[in-house]
């Protein structure tokens, strides 16, 4: 697929599986809902004394709890997403609560791994080179990592192994075999149509607060399906 047809399909993709879009839409505007809630009785639990206090705190923890879960059911319905593009299916994916969350708990110990090795790499360089000479090294360290990182997250996406995902030298070759340019390319035109989207977004967020924050929330439930898509199918070609 080339990359204009893969960003047709990940547009497209969001619509024609409706029903989970405005479910996740909906799921999205409780953990706001929450969120908010959350943080405004953890600000009372401080202001206030006795059992009082000790309630709004509860009530807190177990608000950041489900807004946590519900985020990582989202993070995780979006791996699923990834795995379905690789796959080159139409439909939505179901929903498994379990599995959903243990893979986005999966995704962020790879996240950490891939974004913590070129840091430990850099600061150990850093006691040898020269900054110029470092700084060099260091943009190429993150690019490579950041691709890596890319292709680990679909690695995970189709096996559900955290084992495969981790495999940083496979990983690495997957950047080869997707097509180096074809990845920047694509990094590239998601993020355009991110940050014109995001520039109307703010416009109308200036002329009405409320109108702009429900348009926020929806296009980031919108985007979730769109960008997992997109990375699904190109790494469908790998």
């Amino acid at each position: 697929m080339g990359v204009g047809d893969i960003i047709g399909d990940a547009i497209a993709y969001p619509f024609k599986n409706i029903k989970a879009l405005l479910l996740y839409i909906v799921l999205g505007i409780i953990a706001g809902i929450i969120g908010g809630v959350a943080i405004v009785t953890l600000a009372a639990s401080f202001s206030t004394k006795g059992f009082a206090g000790f309630a709004f705190s509860g009530l807190s923890i177990v608000g950041i709890i489900v807004f946590i879960l519900v985020l990582f059911l989202i993070e995780g319905y979006g791996l699923d997403i990834i795995k379905y593009g690789i796959e080159r299916r139409a439909e939505g994916p179901g929903i498994d609560l379990g599995r959903q969350i243990s893979n986005a708990v999966k995704l962020i110990i790879v996240s950490i791994v891939y974004y913590v090795i070129p840091a430990i790499i850099i600061f150990i360089l850093g006691l040898f080179l020269r900054d110029w000479i470092l700084t060099i090294i260091s943009i190429i360290l993150v690019i490579v990592f950041a691709l890596a990182n890319f292709m680990a997250k679909c690695r995970l996406a189709k096996t559900d192994s955290l084992g495969d995902a981790l495999a940083i030298g496979e990983a690495i070759g997957d950047i080869s075999r997707v097509g180096f340019g074809k990845i920047i390319a694509t990094v590239i035109v998601i993020f355009i149509i991110l940050l014109i989207i995001a520039v109307i977004i703010a416009f109308i967020t200036n002329m009405n607060n409320t109108i702009g924050s429900i348009l926020l929330g929806i296009f980031s439930v919108y985007f979730v399906f769109f960008y997992n898509r997109a990375i699904g199918l190109l790494y469908s070609e790998a």
